[in-house]
């Protein structure tokens, strides 16, 4: 009978998790499949999972007066990365959807457990990086929904998909905008390279795209690209610091994004950069736990067998040299001194032919 009482009381709870997570998925239907034109829907996605934790998901669909391309912008993915999620604070504040054509579906802050607590890389509430988890979960936590309904819901209506990031608490980084060279939809490929070289990003970075149909994507603009959508990111801001030159050139991106692809105006005459293209990346790891020393940072250039830094223990002794193994530029790199053994500490990029 106890059995049978606890039984019927998790059978409720699921029942009252999946009604809630139907109930977000045709709010989410309902206001995309509005065809009043020039109109602005804003809504919170609610999400529970069996664990009792609970989180929403800001959504803003904005449709312009004109039909067109439908362009999802992520943000906060990482809720310790701020200058791409004011940027869109502020882009949001000043679009006009009676000049818009098209819609734009736009996720301000991804992950709210993460940046309300100011927590890095993760969701605090389930332990999980939303970057990391790609298709994601129905039934899983609430971080695994959150991504199955970008995947499963956001994703396939859209045309072109934009996932904006910057350095975490701990990272130095270099501003770039990244796409994969997705061999399986060529035209696609090439459409998505030509917009990360007209964004303003001075580095343009592609990535080798190596994953089969059926394997995980994990990270979020790879999962839009491994189902033939243009899909990029920037990248810009670090140190989990909120840089005004970091949230300017989001937005420069943005506008040019969208100007390029005929759906907004901006009325903004944009200066292109020389760009610097690099298109293979390797990642320079820890051995062991201590504290990381570095005169080098994000931007760099590096030369092979070149020391970089190294690693002490809690007195000082030497535990570690590091060295890089190839030449090219530092993309990204540890930017704080605690360092745990398998960390990335940097991550440096190159041209090769």
């Amino acid at each position: 009978m106890i059995s049978k009482t606890i039984s019927d009381r998790y059978f409720i709870f699921f029942l009252i998790l999946t009604s809630v997570f139907s109930f977000s998925q045709s709010q989410f239907d309902r206001a995309f499949a509005d065809s009043k034109r020039a109109t602005t829907h804003k809504f919170k996605l609610e999400f529970t999972d069996t664990s009792g934790n609970e989180t929403s998901l800001p959504v803003l669909i904005i449709k312009g007066k004109q039909t067109g391309k439908v362009f999802t912008l992520l943000a906060g993915v990482h809720g310790f990365e701020y200058p791409p999620i004011i940027a869109i604070q502020d882009m949001i504040q000043e679009l006009n959807p009676e000049e818009l054509s098209g819609t734009l579906i736009v996720l301000p802050i991804t992950n709210m457990g993460s940046f309300y607590t100011r927590t890095p890389y993760i969701n605090p509430l389930d332990k999980k990086n939303i970057n990391r988890i790609f298709p994601g979960d129905d039934e899983g936590t609430v971080s695994e929904q959150i991504v199955d309904f970008i995947s499963t819901k956001i994703i396939p209506v859209s045309d072109i998909f934009l996932d904006i990031h910057g350095g975490d608490a701990s990272e130095d980084l270099l501003p770039f905008v990244c796409y994969y060279d997705n061999k399986n939809y060529p035209e696609i490929t090439q459409k998505t390279k030509e917009l990360s070289e007209f964004s303003g990003f001075e580095y343009v970075v592609s990535y080798p795209y190596t994953i089969k149909e059926d394997e995980p994507a994990k990270y979020a603009f790879k999962q839009a690209c491994q189902v033939g959508k243009i899909a990029l990111s920037f990248e810009s801001g670090k140190l989990g610091n909120v840089q005004p030159e970091a949230v300017k050139r989001i937005k420069t991106g943005l506008y040019r994004l969208l100007q390029k692809l005929e759906m907004y105006d901006s009325k903004v005459a944009f200066v292109s950069p020389k760009i610097k293209k690099l298109n293979n990346q390797i990642y320079v790891r820890s051995t062991v736990q201590g504290i990381f020393y570095s005169a080098f940072k994000a931007g760099d250039e590096v030369v092979k067998g070149e020391v970089v830094g190294y690693i002490t223990d809690e007195f000082g002794e030497q535990l570690e040299e590091i060295v890089t193994p190839r030449s090219g530029t530092i993309l990204y790199m540890k930017g704080t001194p605690p360092t745990n053994s398998n960390d990335s500490l940097m991550c440096v990029s190159f041209l090769e032919n």
